[in-house]
């Protein structure tokens, strides 16, 4: 096993504290943002798949001279309705989305009917905004940061997108493996080639893994949002990261999943989501990226 430590692309600030500082306070900004998105999209997905089936059904009932039916309008999207309380549902006032500063100020309750706000909110502001900072710190004000930057927030929302709903949407997935092709056409990570090998590989290795466990078993061991997912970890990091992001995700999850047995009664066959391990395992091999040499 070797560690690679790569020097940061076309430097723009050297990591200072004042630089630092930025990148967290944009990132702990960035952090509240996810949460929306993190509650929203999949809902906004689910009108969207919904609105497909009743065009296409109204298509055939107009093809077969029945009636036709209304297609429901969603009206659900990232910047509206305005965020509020999903208990009273009171529109929150600008001064209660402060990241952070809002959730401790209230002490984790509604302002207006004092229920208890989900702690997971400022988590992952907080969880953001020190992966932020720590980008700084490793890359300095740089391109290859703004890019790390992108790669992090990606991550942070496609791994609790799939705690909450078992899914890892195309609509992240695929930007994510084409934003890091492109990264490193640049040469921010890795060499272009094996970014694209990476990608190639991470796709086709679940994906022959998920045939072969279908074939023996007859059940689906594997989501296919997770090809996707490793495909794009792989155009990041590169092929020779494999190994070791499989390697993390793997022991991770399966940790995970002996916990959850023992402490909290789950059966072997309660589904367990394997994005955010796969998120996991990308941010980790980011910053401490190392090779599997066999």
């Amino acid at each position: 096993m070797t560690l690679e430590m790569g020097a940061p692309a076309y430097l723009f600030f050297p990591p200072t504290f004042p630089v630092i500082l930025l990148f967290g306070l944009l990132g702990v900004v960035v952090g509240s943002f996810l949460n929306v998105l993190i509650l929203r999209l999949p809902v906004m997905l689910s009108h969207a798949w919904q609105q497909e089936i009743q065009a296409y059904l109204a298509q055939s009932e107009a093809h077969h001279n029945r009636p036709n039916q209304e297609v429901v309008t969603a009206q659900l999207n990232l910047f509206y309705p305005r965020s509020h309380c999903p208990n009273c549902l009171n529109t929150l006032s600008p001064i209660h989305l402060i990241p952070l500063i809002s959730w401790i100020a209230l002490r984790g309750r509604c302002a207006a009917c004092h229920e208890a706000i989900s702690i997971r909110y400022p988590l992952i502001e907080l969880l953001t905004a020190l992966l932020s900072g720590a980008s700084a710190i490793w890359w300095g004000g740089s391109a290859t940061t703004l890019a790390a930057l992108f790669f992090i927030w990606v991550l942070i929302a496609l791994a609790w997108i799939d705690i909450d709903h078992l899914l890892l949407p195309d609509t992240l997935t695929q930007p994510l493996l084409w934003a890091g092709l492109i990264a490193n056409f640049f040469g921010l990570f890795v060499p272009f080639g094996q970014a694209f090998w990476g990608a190639v590989g991470g796709y086709v290795f679940l994906w022959a893994l998920y045939w072969l466990f279908r074939l023996f078993s007859g059940k689906e061991g594997i989501g296919q949002g997770d090809f996707k997912l490793l495909a794009a970890l792989g155009a990041w990091l590169g092929w020779h990261a494999l190994p070791g992001l499989l390697l993390i995700a793997s022991l991770s999850g399966a940790g995970y999943g002996l916990l959850a047995i023992i402490f909290e009664g789950h059966s072997r066959q309660t589904p367990i989501p394997f994005g955010p391990f796969l998120a996991l395992s990308g941010l980790v091999l980011l910053f401490f990226p190392f090779n599997l040499e066999f």
